[in-house]
C-alpha cells in the first residue's frame, strides 16, 4: 500500500455505517424529548430555584440539598447527558460517507441543546421569569423538531410521491399541531402548576384552552382528510399516519382525564411528555410525505 493510500484506509477504518448513524440519531431524538419531560418536571414541581446557582446548586456548595434542588439538579445532569448525545451524533455525521449533508443540520441541534444550559442560567438568575421559562421549552421543541427531521432523513428511502395538495394538507395538519403545542403550552403556564409562587401566570387558564380546543378542531379536521386519502390510495405513508393517530389517541385520553381530576401535576407531566412524542411522530410524518423520491447511493 503506497504511502497515499494509507491515510484514506485509516479514515474508513472509522467509518460508521449509515444503519449504526440512524441508531444514534433515533437515540437523539428520544434524548431530546425526554429532557422535555425532565424540564417540565421541574416546572411542575415548583422545583425552578430549587438551585439558585448554576452550574453548582448553591453558592458555597455543589451538590443538591432538597427535595426541590435534586428535581433541578437532576434535570440539569440529563441534559448534560443530552448535550452529550448530541454532541456524538454530529461528529458520528462526520463517519458517514453519505450524511455529508446532514453535517450542518446535526451541528445546529448540537448548538441548539448546547445554548438550553446559558439560556437554564439566564432563567434562574431572573428568577423564573415565565418568558424565559417558555422560550426555554419552545426551544427544546425546535431542536426536536431537527433532530426528527435528521433521523427521517437517513432512512434507506423515501417511502414515494405525493401530490402537491396532499403535501400542503400535510403542513396545515402541522401548523394546527404547532399551535396545539403553544396553546398547550400557555394553558400549562396559566394553569395551577405556573412552576412555583416566583414564577407569574402567563394569561389566564380558560382562553388559553378555548384556542387549544379549537386548535384540537382543526387539526381533527385536516387530519381526518388527510389519512382518508392515504387509506384509500394505500400509500405507504399510512403507516406513519396511524402512527401518529395512535400516539394521539393516548394524549387525547391523557388530556380529557387530567382536564376531569383537576389537573393533578403528575398527570400533566405524563400529558406533557406525550405531548412532545406526538410533536416528533407528526413531524416524521410530514416530512416523510415532502421528502424527495430518491434512493440512496
Amino acid at each position: 500500500m503506497d504511502a497515499g493510500a494509507q491515510p484514506l484506509a485509516r479514515v474508513r477504518a472509522f467509518a460508521l455505517s449509515e444503519g449504526a448513524f440512524r441508531r444514534i440519531a433515533v437515540v437523539n431524538v428520544v434524548m431530546l424529548i425526554l429532557i422535555v419531560a425532565t424540564g417540565a418536571t421541574v416546572r411542575l414541581t415548583g422545583s425552578g430555584l430549587g438551585c439558585e446557582h448554576w452550574p453548582g446548586c448553591q453558592v458555597h456548595h455543589f451538590e443538591p440539598k432538597s427535595y426541590h434542588s435534586y428535581i433541578e439538579f437532576g434535570n440539569r445532569i440529563f441534559a448534560a447527558m443530552t448535550i452529550v448525545v448530541t454532541l456524538v451524533t454530529w461528529l458520528a455525521a462526520w463517519l458517514v460517507p453519505t450524511a455529508r449533508h446532514l453535517r450542518g443540520l446535526a451541528f445546529v441541534i448540537f448548538a441548539g441543546t448546547l445554548a438550553q444550559a446559558p439560556l437554564g442560567a439566564i432563567t434562574v438568575y431572573s428568577h423564573l421569569n415565565p418568558w424565559l421559562v417558555l422560550s426555554h421549552f419552545l426551544l427544546s421543541i425546535v431542536v426536536l423538531t431537527l433532530g426528527v427531521v435528521l433521523a427521517v432523513e437517513v432512512r434507506p428511502r423515501a417511502l414515494g410521491a405525493v401530490p402537491g395538495w396532499v403535501r400542503r394538507l400535510a403542513l396545515l395538519v402541522a401548523l394546527a399541531a404547532g399551535v396545539l403545542l403553544v396553546s398547550g403550552t400557555l394553558a400549562t403556564a396559566a394553569g395551577p402548576h405556573p412552576g412555583s409562587t416566583v414564577v407569574r401566570r402567563l394569561w389566564s387558564f380558560q382562553p388559553a384552552v378555548y384556542w387549544h380546543v379549537r386548535a384540537t378542531a382543526v387539526f381533527g379536521i385536516s387530519f381526518a382528510l388527510l389519512l382518508t386519502w392515504l387509506a384509500l390510495r394505500r400509500s405507504r405513508h399510512l403507516r406513519g399516519a396511524l402512527a401518529v393517530l395512535a400516539v394521539l389517541a393516548v394524549q387525547m385520553t391523557i388530556g380529557e382525564v387530567q382536564y376531569r381530576t383537576h389537573l393533578p401535576w403528575w398527570l400533566v407531566l405524563v400529558h406533557v411528555t406525550v405531548a412532545a412524542a406526538v410533536w416528533a411522530t407528526m413531524c416524521a410524518f410530514v416530512f416523510a410525505l415532502w421528502r424527495p423520491n430518491r434512493m440512496r447511493e
